[in-house]
């Protein structure tokens, strides 16, 4: 498998959305179960200056998405969050590293980010541990965050302040 990362593009928005719609995305991230290819198409399918989507691809097969968007409050323009998923078949291989290792690249090299923040659930231990390779430290918890699977879930607060080690 040769796995290349590159901005998302309108064609790829069908598997993205075939992607968010596996139970293990949808369940670790604050997407919906059953999502329509129309929000999908609204979402990734306009130009956002403040919102980046990159994808992890397989020839054209769409292995991996992170989304970074970047705070536009004049205070918070050097913060970024992210949000990510890997197909749930392809976990473990590396696809979530290569997708963080470029939009950390991007956003710190490119962009003059300075902090990246994302929100993760607390049993969520695989991406945690990823986050955590990559610098991410815990901040904090946010309790009864978000509401899944017919109860409310705690997530971790997580940042990565530019130059962090890997």
């Amino acid at each position: 498998m040769t796995i290349q990362t590159r901005h998302s593009e309108v064609h790829d928005i069908p598997q993205i959305r075939a992607l968010y719609a596996e139970k293990g995305a949808y369940s670790n991230t604050l997407q919906l179960p059953y999502p329509s290819l129309e929000k999908w198409q609204n979402f990734l399918g306009k130009e956002n200056p403040n919102f980046i989507s990159l994808v992890a691809i397989d020839q054209d097969l769409v292995l991996g998405q992170i989304g970074m968007e970047i705070f536009s409050n004049p205070r918070r323009r050097h913060v970024a969050n992210i949000g990510m998923a890997v197909r749930t078949d392809v976990q473990g291989q590396g696809i979530g590293s290569q997708l963080l290792e470029a939009v950390i690249d991007l956003a710190e090299n490119w962009m003059a980010i300075r902090r990246i923040e994302l929100e993760v659930y607390t049993d969520n231990a695989a991406a945690i541990a990823l986050y955590q390779k990559f610098g991410f430290e815990i901040e904090g918890t946010a309790r009864d965050y978000a509401f899944r699977n017919g109860r409310y879930e705690d997530v971790y607060l997580m940042a990565r302040i530019c130059g962090s080690t890997q």
